[in-house]
């Protein structure tokens, strides 16, 4: 069993996650981490500004609203996704509509606990239906237009803690949308205002795209995602593999068999590569980069030493949640922040030498002139983000 040691794993995620060379595009981009995190909506365009040469919002809004090369959907571990659009069904295939069940008969008790109907399976088809027919006759609509032609969307849903206080409530049109979106059936488009809003138009994906996204069998699906998971993101471990795709453990076996992956020995344990990625891979140049939130970078692997050392707790919030990120030579090293007033501030954990510090504060000055007036405030804040922040 060949060893794949930290250094080596390292230059595998520099080359293969765009961080050395810059790419040509949004779409490359996806397609070399086989997609772009997007649960916050600022994430995407960060991670293909960290990439991309010469890139603008415009260039990612074209690709997603314009040619439609790319897709904003639902996908590993119910979080929102941007895909490479010839890509999306697979995705779709192997990750999203398993859940689809669930939802519907987590919604229809929703409905029946709360007091809104008695037949909560009969409510949940019937509204369902009406949001349909509503974006079918709109086009595009944003959950407060739907509301308008499906008064149930008003509906709300009281939440409570784990010992029975109450802590608010959400609207069904948010419930009602997600059901929809793990079935695959609609998909987010342009959102109101920039491209750092939240509040998104809807589709049908019919619409949208001019056709469904075509059903194929999981396991089929799963080895076609999981192969190009592996190019990317390899050596991993299945408690990677695990925690990125959201599958369950036996189904990661019955795909890393199937795709006859190669053992090899990490500091944690069994990993495994491609049978045709198995020859050592060389460090590139020395390089520094500034990653957002979120980012698929830091977020694509569960046991994450290798890259992040004991520096978790501070860059990471409770739920595992990477924040803002600072990168030199395939080690995650500190952390930054956009102030008030603009201000791309940045701290460093660790020492790293002179150069690579005057590399770090070029970027951080080239992110803040991108920038310009927007603000970003990431959606999941890790201590090291409001420390820097406030």
């Amino acid at each position: 069993m060949r060893k794949v040691d930290i250094e080596e794993r390292r230059a595998r995620l520099a080359i293969r996650h765009g961080l050395t060379e810059p790419l040509s595009s949004p779409v490359e981009a996806a397609e070399s981490m086989v997609g772009l995190h997007s649960s916050d909506p600022a994430t995407v365009f960060l991670s293909c500004w960290a990439r991309v040469s010469d890139f603008t919002p415009a260039d990612l809004e074209s690709a997603l609203y314009s040619d439609k090369s790319l897709l904003r959907i639902l996908g590993m571990r119910r979080t929102m996704w941007v895909v490479p659009t010839p890509f999306a069904h697979v995705v779709n295939s192997s990750s999203t509509i398993a859940h689809a069940d669930y939802q519907r008969r987590r919604t229809q008790q929703l409905i029946e606990s709360s007091g809104i109907a008695t037949d909560g399976e009969e409510w949940v088809r019937r509204v369902s239906s009406a949001a349909v027919e509503a974006l079918r006759s709109r086009g595009e609509a944003t959950a407060k237009e739907l509301t308008e032609d499906v008064p149930e969307f008003a509906e709300q849903i009281p939440y409570y803690k784990k010992d029975g206080s109450l802590t608010g409530t959400f609207g069904m049109s948010t419930r009602i949308l997600f059901l929809l979106s793990t079935e695959g059936r609609i998909v987010r488009t342009r959102p109101k205002g920039t491209w750092i809003s939240s509040q998104y138009r809807w589709a049908l994906v019919e619409t949208w795209l001019g056709n469904d996204l075509e059903i194929i069998e999981q396991a089929s699906a799963q080895a076609d995602t999981l192969r190009l998971w592996l190019h990317a993101f390899g050596p991993a471990t299945e408690f990677d593999m695990k925690w990125w795709s959201g599958w369950t453990m036996g189904q990661v076996r019955k795909t890393v068999a199937t795709l006859e992956a190669v053992e090899v020995e990490l500091d944690e344990g069994v990993g495994y590569l491609l049978p045709d990625d198995t020859e050592p891979v060389a460090a590139p140049d020395s390089w520094v980069a500034l990653l957002p939130g979120l980012d698929p970078t830091t977020m694509g692997w569960k046991q994450r030493g290798w890259y992040l050392g004991d520096r978790g707790d501070q860059l990471f919030d409770r739920n595992g949640n990477g924040g803002p990120s600072v990168w030199v030579n395939g080690e995650l090293v500190g952390g930054w922040a956009q102030r008030k007033e603009g201000e791309v501030v940045v701290e460093l954990l660790q020492d790293v030498g002179h150069d690579a510090k005057v590399a770090i504060d070029t970027r951080a000055g080239q992110l803040q002139s991108w920038l310009g007036e927007i603000r970003v405030t990431p959606r999941f804040r890790s201590p090291l983000d409001k420390e820097l922040s406030a």
